[in-house]
C-alpha cells in the first residue's frame, strides 16, 4: 500500500503500485489526479473507501505477486479496481475469472477509464482542492529522483515478451508535454531523471520525427534532439539525467556524444540501458530481437572508445527454448568480451501468451538455473574488476538514504548513495562511511576507498 495523509471529511482510496517504472508512472498519474480532484490516499486497506491495484503481468511471478494483491485487498476491503497489464489479458477476463467480485478492470496506461470507475463507485468530493497536489504531481519514489516516460507501447515482437498485446504499438509523448513534465520535476527539487519506455531510441518513429515545440523553439521529436534538451535543463537545474531501455541503433551514438565527462553540475550522465538479451545468432532470430552480436560488441567499444566512462548496463535471458550448451558458452564469451559494467540475468519463464511457448526443445529448469548462476558468477568477477579500477579515485553520488553501521558506542550512521555510474533500485551503492551528515538528496563529492562486487566504499573527499 502506498500511504499519503487522508483526510477525515474526502473519499478515501487504497493503492498498490506493482511492475515496473513505466507501470509506476501510471501509478503516480493516476494518484495525482485522484489528489486533483480531492480524494484522500489511505495507507490501509481498512481506512479506504476502495483499492485500486496496479499489476504487473509480465511474468508467471508477477502474475501470481498481483492476483495475490488483488485478493488481499478484496479480503481486507471488498471494493477493488484492478488496472495495469494484467488487467489487459483477455480483455480482462484472465482477472476476473481469478477475481468475479472486483469492481472494474482496466489495462495499462488508462488513467482516465481508471478515474471513470473511481467515480462511479465513490463520486467524487464537491469541492476538490486542487491545490493539495504539487506540480510535480503525486510520485512513489523519493522526492530526488523520478521516472519520466516517454512514449508508451512498442514496435517490436519479441517472441517471449507481450507487453505490444498489453500496451499497444509505439505512442511518442508530445516532446513539448515530456520537456515541461521534465521542467516541473526539476523545479521540485528532483535530482534525478531517469528516461523510461519500451524502446527510448525509437522515441518519435510513429510521428516520422515531426517537429514539437519547447520553449516557443521547434525541436524535432526525436530521441538525439530531446536527449539534448534534457542535458540542458539538466545543466540548469543541477540534476542527472539518464537513458533507460536503449536499443543499439546508430544514432545512439550521437546521443553518447552529448553525455557530460563531469557530472557534477547535472545534464546527461555517460550511462546506457541497453537490453542486449542473448549472443547467440541463432537464439536472436528465435526471439526476433533487432541486433547482430558481431555488430553489438563493436558499436559497445565504440562507445568506450567516444566516452571511457561511460557505464552499461544490460539484462539477458538463459535458458531460452532451443538453447544450447554451446550457445550458453557463446554469450559468456561475449559478456568477457563486452566487459559490462551492470547486468541482470533471468532465466527464461514462458508467459501465457507468447510466441516462444510454442517452440520446440524447451531448457530444463534445472538446467535454465545452473546456467543462470554461471553467468552471474562471470559478471560478478567482470564487475568486480572494473569496479577495482575505481579505488582512489573521485567521484559525484547522490545521497539516497542512510543507514546504520555497527553496534553500541561504535554505532554510526553510513550513507547510501550512487554514482553517475548506478540507476536507483537495479544497480549498486556507493557507502560513504563518514556520510552521517550527507542529507539525502544532496549531491556529495567522495573518494572511493574499497571495491566489491557491485558496490563501492568511500569517504567525503576534501
Amino acid at each position: 500500500m502506498t500511504s499519503s495523509a487522508p483526510s477525515r471529511t474526502a473519499p478515501s482510496i487504497g493503492f498498490v503500485s506493482l511492475g515496473c517504472p513505466k507501470a509506476l508512472v501510471d501509478s503516480e498519474q493516476i494518484l495525482t489526479q485522484l489528489r486533483a480532484e480531492g480524494y484522500a490516499v489511505s495507507p490501509t486497506y481498512e481506512q479506504a473507501d476502495l483499492v485500486v491495484v496496479n499489476t504487473c503481468g509480465f511474468i508467471d511471478s508477477a502474475v501470481a505477486e498481483s492476483l495475490d494483491a488483488i485478493g488481499e485487498a478484496l479480503a481486507a476491503n471488498g471494493k477493488v479496481i484492478v488496472t495495469g497489464c494484467l488487467g489487459a489479458k483477455q480483455g480482462g477476463g484472465f482477472v476476473r475469472d481469478a477475481h468475479p467480485k472486483v469492481l472494474a478492470v482496466t489495462g495499462p496506461h488508462a488513467t482516465a477509464e481508471v478515474m471513470a470507475h473511481v467515480h462511479a463507485a465513490l463520486p467524487k468530493p464537491h469541492d476538490p482542492f486542487v491545490d493539495l497536489v504539487p506540480p510535480q504531481g503525486i510520485k512513489l519514489t523519493p522526492r530526488h529522483y523520478a521516472y519520466l516516460k516517454i512514449s508508451e507501447g512498442c514496435n517490436h515482437r519479441c517472441t517471449f515478451c507481450i507487453i505490444p498485446s498489453m500496451r499497444g504499438d509505439l505512442v511518442s509523448r508530445p516532446l513539448g508535454d515530456v520537456m515541461a513534465e521534465a521542467e516541473r520535476l526539476v523545479r521540485a527539487g528532483v535530482k534525478e531523471l531517469c528516461v523510461v519506455s519500451q524502446d527510448t531510441s525509437a522515441y518519435g518513429v510513429d510521428v516520422r520525427y515531426r517537429t514539437g515545440f519547447w520553449q516557443g523553439r521547434p525541436v524535432k521529436t526525436r530521441m538525439t534532439e530531446l536527449a539534448r534538451e534534457l542535458d540542458a535543463l539538466g545543466r540548469a537545474h543541477g540534476a542527472w539525467v539518464r537513458l533507460h531501455y536503449v536499443y543499439p541503433y546508430p544514432h545512439v551514438d550521437d546521443v553518447v556524444a552529448l553525455m557530460r565527462d563531469d557530472v557534477s553540475g547535472g545534464g546527461l550522465v555517460p550511462y546506457l540501458d541497453v537490453p542486449f538479451q542473448h549472443a547467440s545468432p541463432r537464439i536472436l532470430k528465435l526471439m526476433k530481437r533487432p541486433a547482430a552480436p558481431e555488430r553489438v560488441l563493436e558499436r559497445v567499444h565504440a562507445w568506450r572508445a567516444s566516452k571511457p566512462q561511460i557505464a552499461i548496463r544490460s539484462t539477458f535471458i538463459v535458458g531460452f527454448p532451443g538453447e544450447t550448451e554451446q550457445e550458453f558458452e557463446d554469450l559468456l564469451t561475449f559478456l568477457e568480451a563486452a566487459e559490462l559494467d551492470r547486468v541482470g540475468c533471468f532465466a527464461y519463464s514462458p508467459v501465457d501468451g507468447a510466441a516462444a511457448n510454442a517452440l520446440p526443445d524447451p531448457v530444463p529448469a534445472e538446467v535454465q538455473e545452473e546456467r543462470r548462476e554461471r553467468f552471474m558468477r562471470t559478471q560478478a568477477r567482470i564487475s568486480a574488476k572494473r569496479l577495482a579500477k575505481r579505488v582512489g579515485s573521485e567521484t559525484t553520488v547522490l545521497v539516497d538514504a542512510h543507514e546504520s553501521s555497527g553496534r553500541g558506542r561504535s554505532r554510526r550512521l553510513v550513507a547510501l548513495g550512487r554514482s553517475a555510474f548506478d540507476a536507483p533500485e537495479i544497480d549498486g551503492v556507493v557507502r560513504i562511511d563518514d556520510g552521517e551528515r550527507c542529507a539525502p538528496g544532496s549531491f556529495v563529492q567522495v573518494r572511493i576507498t574499497g571495491a566489491g562486487e557491485h558496490d563501492l566504499a568511500a569517504v567525503a573527499a576534501g
